[in-house]
């Protein structure tokens, strides 16, 4: 059983798996770009000041990216050198050994489909409000889940399934729409920072740390710049679906590394101008609103410009929708390529040459999720998965420098080991600082995942053959 446990995959990097490598270093800079940049920038910017940070919450987002930075080195390390689209899913397995890759993977599905359903509803959300402002109304039974006094969120449940056919008809032309909606939202946040620019008021940076460094209140809410940290940290997460294009990149060894550098860095930049411009030209006290950034052009006199970024924000997070599924997929055709969930899910189109079968089971179960569960809290959990999935593959960089130091490394972390260690420290860190609630759920679905691997996976393994 032990020997199961630890059995590890040979290194087969980049090797020929029958997807189309069709993606640039453009391609999955702008990916990485259209999964981070949405959630975290129209929405989270105006949480986390209003409730955890304040206008320090410019540091909030500095220490977040500081955290991914040593991770997105470590990924980019791995993604050269082990390639394969499971991400640290795949990493996991070559550095640790399978049971360590199952929970891996078991734990990326949390963080890429709960994430996915949950933009999914904050998207809706956002539609049902711009239908509003055109005097369309839909009925409530089509906007709310049963547990909500309605039959299905229906907005939330079309737009998995248009991006699922989108997904279907094939990768090059998937990145091409995510191309195109980026520079949309980018156009967007582009205007913001012009007319925030003038209309700042440095007033409302003061104070500038109106909750410290971190603390918990009477009612256990953790607050401070840190804890604001361990929140927007759900905007650098996209950097992550980057890895996952592995197999479908042109040149992996060279795109790779740059598509993720180039995102996190560009990603991190816009974080801080924009939460700085937010803070400045509205008090941290009123940003508790859903989408913060139009509310501020609002209260500035831009109300045509307010409706204009509530449009960027649709477009916005389709991208989040499209990378995250595309991510999902790709995970999990991983896994059953491994023969640790039911092999036909492996199965590629010839024509299209993409996964056709997991992203219809991907696009039905997200949806089912997306249109009939309120997710509420839940999608916090999300944050941990990423964080915990980083620590390991900053630890895996570690392990595979001792245990293979010959392995070709066409980009190698510099002053190792102390990056991934940094990694470690920091991501674990913030890990720290997330809500008690959100690491029961998170050691509930590992428990689940463990129950599933000893009843199906150590038994159909492709390895236990080999």
């Amino acid at each position: 059983m032990h020997k199961q446990l630890l059995r590890t995959k040979p290194i087969l990097a980049h090797s020929n798996s029958g997807l189309k490598k069709c993606l640039t270093a453009f391609d999955l800079a702008l990916l990485g770009i259209g999964c981070a940049i949405g959630t975290g920038i129209f929405v989270l910017t105006g949480i986390a000041a209003a409730t955890q940070s304040g206008p320090a919450v410019v540091l909030s987002f500095i220490f977040a990216g500081i955290a991914s930075g040593f991770a997105a080195l470590s990924y980019a390390e791995l993604a050269s050198s082990v390639g394969g689209s499971g991400s640290a899913y795949g990493y996991s397995y070559v550095a640790f050994g399978e049971f360590a890759a199952w929970v891996m993977g078991w734990i990326l599905l949390l963080e890429y489909g709960v994430g996915a359903a949950a933009v999914a509803n904050g998207w809706a959300g956002y539609f049902i409000n711009t239908l509003a402002n055109f005097n369309i109304y839909l009925p409530e039974t089509l906007t709310k889940a049963p547990m909500m006094g309605g039959l299905i969120n229906l907005p939330a449940f079309a737009i998995i399934w248009i991006l699922t056919i989108l997904l279907m008809i094939g990768v090059k032309e998937s990145a091409r729409f995510n191309n195109i909606i980026v520079l949309i939202k980018l156009s967007t946040i582009a205007i913001f920072i012009v007319i925030a620019s003038m209309h700042l008021n440095t007033d409302n940076w003061h104070p500038f740390m109106p909750f410290g460094w971190f603390s918990t209140l009477d009612n256990g809410k953790n607050v401070g710049v840190l804890a604001g940290a361990s929140l927007v940290f759900f905007a650098y997460f996209g950097f992550d679906a980057v890895s996952t294009a592995a197999e479908e990149a042109k040149n992996p060894q060279r795109d790779l590394p740059i598509g993720l550098l180039a995102s996190l860095i560009f990603c991190t930049l816009v974080y801080i101008v924009v939460s700085g411009l937010l803070t400045g030209v509205v008090s941290y006290t009123e940003l508790n609103v859903p989408s913060p950034v139009a509310f501020a052009l609002s209260k500035i006199g831009h109300t045509w410009s307010s409706t204009l970024v509530s449009t960027g924000v649709l477009a916005g997070l389709i991208t989040v929708l499209l990378v995250l599924l595309y991510g999902l997929t790709r995970i999990l055709f991983s896994m059953s390529r491994d023969g640790l969930i039911s092999p036909i899910f492996s199965k590629i189109n010839p024509d299209r040459q993409t996964p056709t079968r997991i992203i219809l089971m991907c696009g039905f179960v997200v949806s089912l999720v997306a249109g009939f569960i309120p997710l509420g809290e839940l999608a916090e959990t999300v944050n941990i998965g990423t964080l915990a999935s980083f620590v390991m593959v900053c630890i895996g960089v570690i392990v595979l420098r001792i245990r293979q130091p010959d392995l070709k490394r066409p980009f190698k972390n510099p002053w190792n080991p102390l990056i991934p260690v940094l990694g470690i420290l920091s991501c674990g860190a913030l890990m720290t600082f997330l809500p008690a609630i959100t690491w029961f759920r998170f050691f509930i679905w590992i428990l689940i995942g463990i129950v599933v691997y000893f009843t199906y996976s150590i038994h159909h393994s492709k390895l236990k053959s080999a």
